[in-house]
């Protein structure tokens, strides 16, 4: 061994009846705190983990009564800056946290967005959180886009998280999201199924693609709430959860989210365009350039899932966004 190499520590476990069946990397996941499994499959792989001393695959299947090792390095030191960022939470328990996740807001830390993420939040204020998702994303079940503001759940412990995983693998889980759209959908209600994949010049955006290789199938549910002229309200259920979903899906129907700089090809609307849109030639007032929203209309309004623990039916539902709100309530006023 190195003289720099990092010491590692000899983990022994007997995997129990619960235990039968389930992946090696997921079993120690659920014993070892501190250690992701992300971060574990990679020191399975590598060879660090034996089962009745042979050496094993992260997705060997244990058996009752076997003996696992593990040669553990130290837990890795890289997770979020604990920040004092003030969050909404819309409910918490022994097991979850649901935030209301701000606009703006980015979840996790990567390039470019190191600090003021929901994750720095999250440490800062919560003791416990899973880490099966990695250090840098504690607690973290699922995501929400930059600019879409709503509801999103917090696991805090790993065998919650993993109950909340296999959820949302499942579609066991439902979301529901508010959205404007610009434009007129010609039918009230209707599901929308077109692969996505990543578009084929702009590494920022997705796109329907039938026949790319990374393609996935796609699935969105939508209904009209209310019409006011150029502009519609709807609620939206994604069945699957691929990147940009709803955005790429509604945009393909001829009716992208208000504000969607990258699907819309703007980022921000003013009173006297939310006008303009429902009244036709209507002649320009004073306070006409006063910026009524200046991101993508896009709301996480409800998510119903299965408790962990309790296995009890759970629906909890995030108000609108101040913002969209206030649009929505123009756009009301001027359809009068």
């Amino acid at each position: 061994m190195l003289d720099d190499a990092p010491a590692t520590t000899l983990f022994q476990h007997i995997v129990d009846e619960s235990e039968n069946g389930e992946r090696v990397d997921a079993v120690l996941a659920l014993l070892l705190d501190g250690y992701s499994r992300v971060f574990i499959r990679k020191v399975v792989h590598e060879g660090g983990a034996r089962v009745e001393g042979e050496r094993v695959k992260p997705s060997f299947r244990v058996r009752a009564g076997q003996q696992i090792e593990v040669d553990l390095p130290p837990p890795p030191d890289d997770g979020p800056r604990p920040e004092e960022i003030p969050l909404s939470v819309l409910y918490e328990d022994e097991a979850i946290i649901a935030i209301d996740k701000p606009a703006g807001m980015v979840v996790h830390p990567a390039k470019g967005n190191w600090s003021g993420t929901l994750a720095s939040a999250l440490a800062f204020r919560f003791r416990q959180l899973s880490d099966v998702g990695g250090n840098t994303r504690p607690g973290i079940v699922h995501r929400l886009d930059r600019d879409t503001s709503g509801v999103i759940l917090v696991a805090k412990s790993n065998s919650v998280h993993l109950n909340l995983s296999e959820q949302f693998e499942q579609r066991r889980v439902e979301k529901e999201y508010f959205a404007l759209l610009i434009g007129k959908l010609e039918l009230d209600r209707d599901v929308i199924r077109h692969p996505i994949g990543p578009h084929p010049y702009q590494r920022d955006k997705m796109a329907i693609r039938r026949d790319h290789p990374l393609a996935r199938d796609a699935e969105t549910w939508y209904e009209v709430q209310q019409r006011f002229g150029g502009i519609t309200a709807v609620g939206v259920r994604p069945k699957t959860g691929r990147t940009h979903q709803i955005r790429v899906h509604m945009d393909h129907v001829g009716a992208p989210v208000l504000c969607d700089r990258l699907y819309a090809g703007h980022a921000q609307v003013t009173l006297g365009e939310i006008s303009r849109r429902i009244v036709s030639q209507q002649p320009a007032r004073k306070g006409d350039d006063e910026v009524v929203l200046s991101r993508q209309a896009l709301h996480a309004r409800r998510i119903d899932f299965t408790h962990p623990l309790s296995g009890e039916a759970m629906t909890i539902e995030c108000p609108l966004a101040a913002d969209i709100q206030r649009t929505l309530d123009v756009l009301r006023s001027a359809g009068k």
